[in-house]
């Protein structure tokens, strides 16, 4: 898998490692210490995934990550030393596709890499035969061959996560979908109890689309079961 990979980290020897192990599975990498450093190479470089960790010397990783987020959408996994749901929600909130908690299994994040990027690859694929892959209701169109989204003529930038989670609602439209079958779908992974990043998710998408959270026109919450769009 070919893929240009950005490691964010001013401790030397974790950026050593993960482009140690990155590298034997034939990723291009670029590291760098700093958030200036990196929005910088995110500038005149292509980048396919980045991997930024919280505590950087001179903007946090949640910061760089919403400066990131204004240009580009290719997926961005957080490296923290924090367990707090809260910081993990607010990587989420902020953009991130994924998160990781230093010390970290170097295999494990390799094996979160490569699921993130065959997201991406398949968000960025060439439109494929049309009809079943466009749904229209309401307003709302949705293509899963150009993976694009309009909402009332104005398009949606949507990552590769919130498109998926949007597919699935809309394609299962008027059904209760919940949080467990959601996660395990379109992350690929198995649910945990009290597991907020499909809540996270669905609020970001709701700002996206402008829909008040109390009385939402599409998105609606069946308290205790899980997510519908009617």
């Amino acid at each position: 898998m070919e893929a240009n990979i950005l490691v964010v980290d001013d401790e030397p020897e974790i950026a050593d490692l993960v482009e140690v192990y990155l590298k034997s599975e034939g990723f291009s990498v670029f590291t760098c210490g700093s958030a200036a450093d990196a929005l910088a190479l995110v500038g005149r470089e292509t980048v396919d995934l980045a991997l930024l960790d919280v505590m950087l010397p001179d903007m946090s990783g949640f910061a760089l990550c919403g400066e990131i987020r204004r240009e580009h959408h290719f997926p961005v996994i957080m490296l923290t030393a924090k367990t707090g749901d809260m910081d993990k929600i607010t990587g989420l909130t902020i953009g991130a596709d994924d998160y990781i908690t230093k010390p970290f299994n170097p295999l494990e994040l390799v094996a979160r890499v490569k699921a993130q990027l065959r997201r991406y690859t398949r968000y960025n694929e060439p439109e494929r035969a049309a009809g079943a892959d466009v749904i229209d209701f309401n307003g709302l169109v949705i293509n899963r061959g150009t993976h694009e989204c309009w909402l009332y003529d104005k398009e949606l930038g949507l990552t590769p996560i919130e498109f998926d989670i949007l597919w699935m609602l809309c394609e299962n439209r008027g059904q209760v979908i919940s949080a467990e079958r959601l996660f395990e779908t379109v992350w690929g992974e198995k649910y945990l109890d009290r597991n907020n990043t499909v809540m996270v998710h669905i609020r970001r998408l709701r700002e996206k689309m402008g829909e008040p959270s109390r009385n939402p026109r599409f998105i609606k919450t069946v308290w205790g079961v899980g997510y519908k769009i009617d």
